[in-house]
């Protein structure tokens, strides 16, 4: 491995992830996970912002997680994977930089006013709903991240923790690098009602699915509501299955399936029996890891405590570092 610097990417552990966060946030890791010092980290203290008030499935939901990243791919020989709250400087660099960091700069986040209009409850008026972005600042510069992952409408954390470290270096010393982006593709994933693939709609298929779940989600999924017949021309820009076969080209670049849809030559039962096939394929040595980790969690154990003492070194010399230029230290 090429090491052009350390790497921070991490996800909050709310339930099982599905096929939008394998085509966008995983698929981009493990290509990362080949050409740098790759962390990933199971953001639990910022699974707290929104979801405080429920703890009871955090620690499954954290295993869950982890096996979802190892049977895609996420290889634990050559990455650090660590759960973000048994690193206790994340908090205390948190606090350190929510000193120097002023309110109007996390008022004006586009996606704190977004979540607040989308969520819409009133327990999420809190400090770590607010602060939330100086938590992720202290996550990158707490280990000199150069290279951030992120998708494009989270490039206003990005900029946000880039301010954090400019104004620290500025105040007391030169200590954090500024962190640049990388962007994650971030496909527009169908989900199987026809709306955006996401957990709060319920319409996900999940990378842990098992076969038959899968094909039982595909041969439910809505197609072309007004095509009734076999013969009836198709319109794919409307139908949820056509939409998803957009992400499974290589399976069907000998094929134009929207050209013998749109002719009534290709019937919505193959379009499906074609899609959950595909989908199967993809997913098959996934699940095969899955398996066995499922019988073996003690791996996840193993896997994090390995990766807690990995990151404590690089957090508690960064630590060291931060007091020293505060004169804490």
């Amino acid at each position: 491995m090429v090491d052009k610097g350390i790497v921070l990417s991490g996800m909050r552990p709310t339930g099982k992830l599905h096929l939008g966060n394998l085509m966008g946030a995983l698929n981009m890791w493990i290509k990362l996970q080949k050409e740098y010092s790759c962390f990933f980290m199971v953001a639990d203290l910022h699974a707290l912002t929104t979801d405080y008030g429920d703890t009871k499935e955090i620690r499954e939901n954290i295993v869950q997680m982890v096996i979802d990243w190892l049977s895609v791919g996420i290889d634990p020989k050559n990455t650090v994977i660590f759960r973000q709250s048994e690193i206790l400087e994340h908090s205390e660099l948190c606090l350190l930089l929510s000193n120097i960091t002023p309110l109007p700069w996390l008022f004006r986040n586009p996606t704190y006013k977004e979540q607040l209009k989308e969520l819409k409850k009133e327990e999420i008026f809190t400090h770590g709903f607010l602060g939330y972005p100086v938590l992720q600042a202290a996550d990158i510069l707490l280990y000199k991240s150069k290279i951030v992952p992120v998708g494009i409408d989270q490039l206003p954390h990005l900029e946000l923790t880039r301010e954090i470290a400019r104004r620290f270096n500025n105040l007391y010393k030169k200590v954090f690098p500024i962190p640049r982006q990388i962007l994650t593709e971030s496909p527009k994933l169908t989900g199987t009602d026809g709306r955006k693939m996401s957990k709060s709609y319920n319409n996900c298929i999940y990378i842990s699915d098992d076969k038959e779940s899968i094909i039982k989600k595909v041969k439910n999924m809505i197609t072309d509501p007004a095509r009734i017949r076999v013969s009836d021309k198709g319109h794919p820009d409307i139908c949820s299955v056509f939409a998803l076969f957009n992400n499974f080209p290589h399976h069907f670049a000998k094929y134009d399936i929207e050209r013998e849809c749109k002719e009534g030559k290709l019937p919505c039962v193959e379009c499906k029996q074609w899609l959950y096939s595909s989908v199967l394929e993809d997913l098959k040595e996934n699940y095969e890891k899955r398996l066995y980790y499922e019988k073996n969690k003690e791996e996840i154990n193993k896997v994090l405590e390995l990766g807690k003492e990995k990151a404590l070194r690089i957090a508690r010399k960064t630590m060291e570092e931060v007091k020293q230029a505060m004169q804490l230290a």
